[in-house]
């Protein structure tokens, strides 16, 4: 495989941990370090994204929750709803252009506008650096 045919499709993953708008943020939390993961998108009853939430997106949450005994609240009072995704057909040449440019660390992955997995900075460099050896 070269570097034009690898697509961010061969290198995403497809396993993902969701989270609902109505998901208590604590909860939500929770998941993440469980699944030792920064982040993970937010979706709706049918499926589509509708928002990320990030480990820096809950920081503030757990220091008023922490401080002052308030509850998390729903996830969709803290994620981010300007998401920038990525198409699964993208090459991980242009994909890795991106990331360099945008400082992002993981973009959701859509394939004909339906969520089917996230693609992060670190599987990019996997992706590359096997791409790289043969």
């Amino acid at each position: 495989m070269s570097f034009k045919s690898a697509l961010v499709k061969d290198y995403m993953s497809g396993k993902l941990v969701t989270f609902t708008p109505d998901t208590d943020v604590l909860d939500a939390i929770h998941e993440l370090l469980q699944h030792r993961i920064a982040g993970a998108p937010v979706i709706d009853d049918h499926g589509n994204l509708v928002g990320m939430l990030s480990e820096f997106d809950c920081m503030k949450v757990v220091l008023t929750s922490g401080y002052h005994s308030e509850p998390g609240g729903p996830v969709s009072e803290l994620m981010v709803t300007d998401v920038k995704t990525v198409d699964a057909g993208m090459s991980i040449v242009d994909m890795a252009e991106l990331f360099l440019e945008s400082g992002i660390r993981r973009y959701p992955v859509l394939k004909d506008n339906r969520l089917v997995g996230q693609i992060s900075r670190r599987d990019v460099l996997r992706a590359l650096g096997e791409i790289s050896r043969h």
